[in-house]
């Protein structure tokens, strides 16, 4: 990795693994994208899944460390079930880290649940639950084989996001942006601006082109908006003066 690149520590959705964000190569210069893989998926499907995301914090922030080295600037981004674990990683990290910023996608606040649940349904309620919850169903739960292979992971994801309790509501001392598909019929504004509640450092709202699976189709418009909020900034530490406290 060039000591230029600043590298963006990706999380997954759920169902979802470190391969989506290996096929990202439209990073602008100076951004790496540098996946982060969840056990019982891909190469870890053999360990089990998480099933709480402070205690996945825990285990998964000296593997961060591992990959970005432990004083090198970097920052986090997480989408979804990614967000809430990105942000529970900020935490995690503290200032034992080169972390310099938060990126939130498709997410509500942390302290927010969800209305509607999926965990608990039959598995063809469950999986249509998902995919009205994602605006998308992945073409492998229509194979029988698949289907059957990738639903407990989906279910250990989807359960862990909506049981999902902040493990504090101080403050971070660092920038977060919360991103939004414009379209994104899940999450709303209202409810993706909730985030600026979270950080006592600088907050920033960006809406990009696209429902709430908008990183899919655009992954290159995301990218190139990461680097630009980075530019114009985003990446200082916290003013001391704002409120911000040392994260626990």
């Amino acid at each position: 990795m060039s000591p230029t690149e600043l590298p963006l520590v990706c999380l997954p959705f759920a169902g979802s693994g470190a391969g989506f964000y290996r096929a990202w190569n439209v990073a602008p210069p100076g951004l790496k994208v540098v996946p982060l893989q969840l056990p019982g998926r891909e190469e870890l499907f053999l360990e089990d899944p998480f099933t709480d995301a402070s205690e996945a914090a825990a285990a998964l922030a000296p593997r961060i460390l591992e990959l970005v080295g432990r004083e090198a600037p970097f920052a986090l981004f997480g989408h979804s079930l990614g967000a809430v674990l990105a942000y529970e990683l900020a935490r995690e990290l503290g200032g034992r880290s080169g972390l310099r910023h938060l990126f939130v996608s498709g997410s509500p606040g942390p302290g927010s649940g969800r209305e509607r649940r999926a965990t608990g349904l039959d598995d063809e309620e469950f999986l249509a639950r998902v995919g009205e919850f994602a605006g998308y169903r992945h073409a492998a739960f229509d194979d029988p084989d698949l289907r059957d292979l990738l639903l407990p992971l989906l279910r250990a994801d989807v359960a862990m996001h909506e049981d999902y309790v902040p493990a504090s509501d101080t403050p971070l001392p660092l920038p977060v942006t919360s991103l939004r598909g414009a379209e994104d019929g899940l999450v709303s504004r209202t409810q993706a601006e909730e985030w600026r509640s979270t950080t006592g450092a600088s907050f920033d709202y960006r809406e990009l082109p696209g429902s709430h699976m908008y990183l899919v189709d655009s992954p290159e418009v995301l990218l190139a908006t990461v680097a630009q909020v980075l530019s114009d900034g985003g990446a200082a530490p916290a003013d001391p003066d704002r409120g911000g406290s040392p994260c626990s």
